[in-house]
């Protein structure tokens, strides 16, 4: 599946590509614990606010592991950017996966829907979170996360309509993308990280002497 395959489904998608750009940008993040804990850090924060908080991790632990990341303490932890209850939820996947009460290795052999149930029974890990994880770790292709911010507001932007859409509207908007709607979120994601780019670009150019 392409973009100009999605493009002949719905125009909105040639308008993501022009606006950010031929080359789709890298939203993926690795399997496994890593991406499920950078997933918790990003929540509630932009991609480039998350994005420089994770680096800061990486440069404290030279592999980013359960138990690498239960050896850290709160301020360490609060120094790369996690809250008190971020920090909270990470120790409890990194607990939970240490201990084998979650196998990540089985979320492979299951659909998306059964996948997502696994993960939301841990604390902090939300539909989103799940969905998330799902899409960008394990590239599953079918993933359409109505609850993401970015998402709404580009759907809202590229459509052209007068206010931000709800859950039922952006699933029914997304029905006839199925079952590429992972990379139509990947595409909106692209859209709207190149407007916020573009919006940082001309805030800094009025400030310059």
């Amino acid at each position: 599946m392409t973009p100009e395959h999605l493009a002949s489904i719905d125009p909105i998608f040639a308008e993501c590509v022009r606006v950010g750009g031929p080359v789709l940008r890298d939203f993926s993040r690795p399997a496994g614990f890593e991406g499920l804990l950078r997933i918790i850090l990003e929540q509630q924060l932009s991609t480039q606010v998350a994005l420089a908080l994770w680096r800061k991790l990486e440069e404290r632990v030279p592999a980013i592991t359960p138990d690498s990341y239960l050896a850290l303490d709160e301020a360490t932890l609060k120094a790369c950017g996690f809250s008190g209850r971020k920090i909270e939820y990470g120790r409890v996947l990194a607990d939970s996966i240490a201990s084998g009460r979650l196998d990540l290795d089985a979320l492979h052999a299951m659909d998306d829907e059964a996948a997502i149930a696994e993960l939301v029974k841990l604390k902090g890990i939300g539909r989103w979170s799940a969905e998330v994880y799902l899409m960008t770790s394990l590239d599953r292709p079918d993933l359409w996360p109505v609850d993401d911010l970015a998402i709404m507001l580009g759907v809202q932007r590229l459509k052209g309509w007068a206010e931000r859409p709800g859950r039922d509207a952006l699933v029914a908007v997304a029905e006839p993308w199925r079952p590429y709607r992972s990379l139509a979120a990947k595409l909106v994601w692209h859209h709207y990280v190149a407007l916020q780019q573009q919006a940082r670009q001309n805030r800094a150019a009025k400030t310059r002497p």
